[in-house]
């Protein structure tokens, strides 16, 4: 028995696909990852004043804000993401992505005047972090944006919920961009079918893979983007220089929790083919396809 639903939060689609033999029970099952997901939304929301990353954003540039062990644990991967990354990845690269009008859908490209300011209000090195007393403190004026990694922690902990349900076969997708498959769909043992489009041609299929208890999350330039000068300029920044990233169409990455996917694929974007190769974790896949002509995509197992 298959049964899928469909819920809107933090920003996005959340789809789940699952099969079992109790109809009520798998139901209640999914009923609770929506409950979850409505919960991370107050927690992580920057959108909400009443949340708590809204209270670290307001009160870290002037004392300690003491968070939830919840909170705490994810800021700390996000600044170890940084720190493997060598900065490529960084939770407070939201000035530069409103400069560059990504917020609001409306592109625009700034005065190098304008960029060097922003760089000086991100960094995430200006996040410091007691674990003793549990502690959150910006030594600048920085503000971290759950965007990187909100739907990935949100599809970790939907998956957790389903598993503690009983529930063997399932596919969560958040607005496609990071998925996880729990087993595998009864008519495919190989685990549930995903496909990456050509970048160039999306009604094309670039690469096919198939997830069993693995996650998957891709960004691309296709997501949010705008022309200017006979330029596109993609949502995907370079919080080092502040500019977008040119040169790369989208990166896939393939591993066993969706957070780490989702947060992986921007670094991957950004330092490109050579680095992901030598760095990348033995148990993670990564797709990669380039702006170039020939020899646009490759796969690094």
């Amino acid at each position: 028995m298959r049964l899928e639903r469909s819920f809107d939060a933090m920003g996005t689609t959340y789809t789940v696909v699952a099969y079992g033999q109790d109809r009520f029970a798998v139901d209640a099952a999914i009923e609770e990852t929506y409950e979850e997901v409505r919960r991370l939304d107050h927690l992580l929301s920057n959108y909400r004043p009443d949340s708590e990353w809204s209270l670290v954003n307001r009160e870290a540039p002037r004392r300690p804000v003491e968070v939830s062990q919840e909170l705490f644990d994810l800021l700390a991967r996000c600044v170890e993401y940084s720190r493997q990354s060598e900065g490529a990845f960084d939770i407070t690269v939201g000035p530069l992505m409103k400069l560059w009008g990504f917020y609001k859908g409306e592109g625009r490209v700034p005065h190098r005047a304008e960029i060097r300011a922003a760089l000086t209000r991100i960094g995430w090195r200006h996040i410091q972090l007691d674990p003793q007393a549990r502690t959150v403190r910006f030594t600048a004026p920085v503000e971290i944006d759950p965007g990187g990694i909100g739907k990935g922690y949100a599809v970790d902990r939907m998956a957790a919920i389903l598993r503690a349900r009983g529930v063997a076969s399932a596919l969560i997708s958040a607005g496609r961009s990071s998925i996880y498959g729990i087993g595998a769909p009864p008519s495919e043992p190989r685990g549930w079918k995903v496909t990456i489009p050509d970048p160039r041609q999306p009604s094309r299929t670039a690469a096919e893979f198939y997830l069993r208890d693995f996650s998957m999350s891709t960004s691309g330039t296709s997501e949010r983007f705008f022309v200017a000068g006979g330029r596109t300029y993609s949502h995907i920044m370079d919080p080092r220089t502040g500019y977008p990233v040119q040169g790369m169409l989208s990166v896939s990455v393939l591993a066993p929790k969706t957070l780490d996917s989702e947060a992986w694929t921007k670094p991957y974007f950004v330092l490109g083919r050579e680095w992901t190769a030598r760095h990348k974790p033995k148990q993670f896949q990564v797709f990669l396809c380039e702006d170039r002509s020939e020899n646009a995509c490759v796969y690094l197992p």
